[in-house]
């Protein structure tokens, strides 16, 4: 389970917005308070949150933006190619981190056994206060 992180996005038709804590812990200490935890993407078109470890999130952030900048901005597919390299790649397969994307059409969970997930309402939400 991943502590002390809650990510969540909200979908209203065409517009989404997303918001995170900005916390940052180490074992049960809080070591910052103000992270990004969200970032745009594809010239600003695209909003991805992380929760989990710090290195593990931001590897995933540079690979999804590879394949985002590789796809022309095809959340779906790059999302999906995504995965596939992470069932495939040993190190990607051991990252502890889920990351929610965006963008105007579409709002995606990429889990950390590299599944793709589309929730089925407008809201989703990542890490421990993602049941709330």
């Amino acid at each position: 389970m991943i502590h002390s992180t809650t990510i969540l996005a909200v979908r209203d038709k065409e517009t989404v917005a997303m918001a995170g804590d900005g916390q940052i812990t180490f074992h049960n200490i809080i070591m910052k308070h103000q992270a990004n935890k969200i970032r745009k993407l594809y010239k600003g078109k695209i909003l991805a949150g992380f929760a989990g470890g710090v290195a593990d999130a931001l590897t995933l952030f540079e690979k999804f933006e590879k394949k985002i900048e590789q796809y022309r901005g095809n959340l779906s597919r790059a999302a999906l190619e995504l995965a596939k390299d992470w069932r495939q790649d040993k190190v990607l397969r051991r990252l502890e981190a889920l990351m929610i994307i965006a963008d105007r059409e579409k709002t995606l969970m990429i889990s950390g056994s590299g599944d793709v997930v589309e929730p089925d309402n407008e809201v989703i939400a990542i890490g421990s206060g993602a049941g709330y």
